[in-house]
């Protein structure tokens, strides 16, 4: 049994991780005359296939297209830092309790038995991709994600962020109701010695029922230059105190509502610049974090199913040469419905409609409880199939489309232990009508 956080000798750090746990070596080497490698660097060219099509003379005409890239990976991982907006909520809590528990290597009891940490569910931890195949026995050669480039290791992150909620992480942890209590004991004490910076709290944007909450928060109630320029700050000081050569922010918040897209507004950087500057109000704080980000060259990825990325936003992401990304995490149904729909009309079935209903008892169920908000994820769910759909003009003419309805339901009881269901109908060899549902 791993050792007790409050043990003489177990590891009791906080946010931080005092020296690397893991290496970034790859496992293989690529022995081709456009991949070369130096102290620092691997470099590659790439060529990039595909096709341009045009259509003359009421016929499609294909030409293949080269692009070639050339890549530079550095092959130092710099020690790196994760900050998390909505560090006191359920995923925040959880993911830094479950990084504290693989790092220390915890084993702890349950009803069905012992278990221990793994980053199982991690695409880039658990997940593994082709390599080649072997030479001698003709076998695929798989290694896991993880080994294909130099990365960052998971235990080696050091956490930290923002919330409206003043809540340490210990107390966070017991609120959201997710974790074995064994295993809440033994990252008790690390976990109490966190607490997440105040955050922007805008309250348009997200559900009225969050207000109790909002107890750890910046002055002022929309966006300004003055929150911009301290997010910044925080950025750079917990870069600094924590001796980091990089900082990603990741929001893993409240879902907002969706933002008007305004003519002046948030249309180009300038003017999403100057919304900001004018404490203008249809600038969500996911978006006012996206600039910060962008501007202190930190990346930032969007876990939430909100327009964060409006065009101004963008643009000055493409004006600073920074990256952001995301729209939101799809790690349940969503992720399953856009299988299964690639999966169905891939094979010729016609979706006519699909029903998808969800219930659930956690914060996030409550802050989607608020039409606005639902609105956001409503949309999320529903465009997932648009792509699959307009794809495959056999099934469907253009402009036509499957019937498509999202329902979520908050229900206290239920906690984290959410519920969800799918019912699809499909035509196959009309007129037959089938019902799939899961």
């Amino acid at each position: 049994m791993a050792p007790h956080a409050n043990d003489a000798d177990g590891t009791a750090t906080g946010i931080a991780v005092e020296s690397r746990q893991t290496s970034p070596s790859t496992s293989f080497a690529v022995n081709a005359p456009n991949v070369t490698y130096s102290e620092n660097a691997v470099n590659a060219r790439y060529t990039y296939r595909t096709t341009d099509v045009s259509m003359i003379d009421g016929k499609y005409q294909a030409k293949p297209k080269e692009t070639v890239y050339d890549f530079e990976t550095n092959t130092k991982v710099g020690k790196t830092g994760l900050m998390l907006v909505g560090l006191g909520g359920n995923n925040g809590s959880t993911v830094t309790a479950g990084i504290l528990a693989n790092r220390r290597k915890l084993e702890w009891e349950t009803r069905e038995g012992p278990r221990a940490a793994n980053y199982y569910g991690s695409v880039v931890m658990s997940s593994t991709v082709k390599l080649g195949t072997d030479i001698n026995t003709g076998k695929d050669c798989n290694i896991p994600l993880h080994d294909l480039l130099p990365m960052v290791h998971p235990n080696d992150l050091v956490i930290g962020g923002w919330d409206i909620s003043g809540l340490n992480l210990a107390a966070a942890m017991d609120r959201a109701q997710v974790l074995e209590p064994t295993l809440k004991s033994f990252v008790r004490k690390e976990m109490a010695g966190m607490t997440p910076l105040p955050s922007i709290y805008y309250p348009d944007f997200i559900a009225a029922n969050q207000g109790d909450r909002a107890d750890n928060v910046l002055s002022g109630s929309k966006a300004s230059m003055e929150h911009v320029e301290h997010l910044r700050k925080d950025i750079r000081e917990f870069k600094q105190a924590n001796g980091l050569e990089k900082v990603i922010v990741l929001w893993t918040a409240n879902t907002e509502r969706y933002a008007d897209l305004i003519p002046g507004v948030n249309d180009t950087s300038k003017n999403l610049l100057q919304a900001i500057t004018d404490g203008h109000e249809e600038v969500a704080p996911s978006t006012l974090f996206a600039v910060a980000c962008i501007l202190e060259n930190a990346p930032f990825i969007n876990g939430s199913p909100q327009n964060t990325f409006v065009p101004g936003c963008i643009q000055l992401a493409e004006e600073h040469n920074a990256f952001i990304g995301g729209d939101d995490f799809k790690s349940g149904q969503t992720k399953m419905k856009s299988a299964l729909v690639d999966f169905m009309i891939n094979a010729g079935i016609k979706l006519t409609s699909i029903s998808s209903y969800n219930h659930l008892g956690n914060n996030d169920g409550k802050n989607l409880s608020s039409q606005k908000q639902f609105r956001s994820k409503e949309i999320s769910k529903s465009t997932v199939v648009d792509d699959m759909v307009a794809a495959n003009t056999v099934l469907y003419k253009e402009g036509e489309h499957p019937d498509h309805t999202v329902v979520i339901k908050y229900m206290p009881a239920v906690g984290d232990n959410k519920r969800a269901l799918d019912e699809y109908y499909a035509e196959v060899c009309a007129p037959l009508i089938s019902i799939l549902p899961h």
